[in-house]
């Protein structure tokens, strides 16, 4: 018997709603989330979106792109995969130090 590479599962949801997505064929640019219907072919579903990175892209020489959630013809968009982040933990940390910073009760 040879050797048989492990095949990568990849899961991945939409940045919207956290809908998780099955493809049964390559995703096109003008597809939606089954589940609420915002465009997949967009900045917030790329694995480069970074909103702390320059152009809030950690690809380089990718042109600036003025609304993150619609569809683009970006050329390095490649879907995110794994579970969204939960960032409520996060913003409440952040916003209880923005708080002490000016004595907000």
């Amino acid at each position: 018997m040879g050797w048989i590479p492990k095949v990568e599962e990849k899961s991945h949801f939409c940045h919207k709603c956290r809908g998780s997505l099955v493809f049964d064929v390559k995703m096109q640019r003008a597809d939606t989330c089954p589940h609420c219907s915002v465009d997949m072919h967009c900045c917030k579903n790329c694995e480069h979106w970074d909103p702390s990175a320059y152009n809030q892209c950690r690809e380089h020489i990718a042109e600036y792109i003025p609304d993150r959630e619609s569809a683009n013809r970006c050329t390095f968009f490649t879907f995110r995969s794994g579970a969204p982040e939960d960032n409520s933990s996060r913003i409440a940390s952040a916003r209880a130090k923005l708080d002490s910073i000016f004595n907000k009760k």
